[in-house]
């Protein structure tokens, strides 16, 4: 391979005996070499591609979960809508009494239970109230394993 080829694999060389353009034109090839790399590396990383193409994949799939959301809310709300267009008012009414009777009868009641009851009783089931409102968590999640555990035992009990 002689002089003349080899200088002209890539942008033509310019005359020798200006060194500070020569210098510019290196600098140039440098920069536009440096990308290149940096292309070619960015192509071969699929670490990187399989992140990109994961964290859009995420956004698109929290955009259309927050679509599907919207519209089922639409549609319940349009549905609440129908069901109290469609039902007549006197069952409207009658719902409605009948719930405050409800809540009137329980209140009686309770009322009764507190006047019937002894004070030391009464003593006792405010503390006891008052213990639940306070550990309602705990409280919970023990009745709940007391409920498993009770099934699983009347499970077994019938095999």
């Amino acid at each position: 391979m002689n002089e003349e080829s080899r200088t002209n694999i890539g942008t033509p060389v310019p005359d020798a005996s200006d060194s500070e353009e020569l210098r510019e034109q290196v600098e140039r090839t440098r920069d536009e070499l440096g990308q290149t790399v940096e292309a070619l590396a960015a192509k071969a990383d699929v670490k990187a591609q399989a992140k990109e193409k994961t964290a859009a994949a995420k956004e698109q799939a929290s955009e259309r979960a927050a679509l599907v959301a919207d519209q089922i809310r639409a549609k319940a709300e349009q549905a609440t809508q129908l069901v109290k267009d469609k039902t007549p008012d006197p069952v409207l009414e009658k719902t409605a009494q009948a719930a405050a009777q409800v809540r009137e009868t329980a209140n009686r009641a309770g009322q009764y239970a507190a006047d019937k009851a002894p004070e030391p009783l009464r003593e006792k089931a405010g503390r006891a109230a008052s213990f639940a409102r306070a550990n309602r968590s705990p409280l919970l999640a023990g009745g709940a394993l007391l409920a498993a555990f009770m099934l699983v035992r009347r499970s077994r009990g019938r095999r």
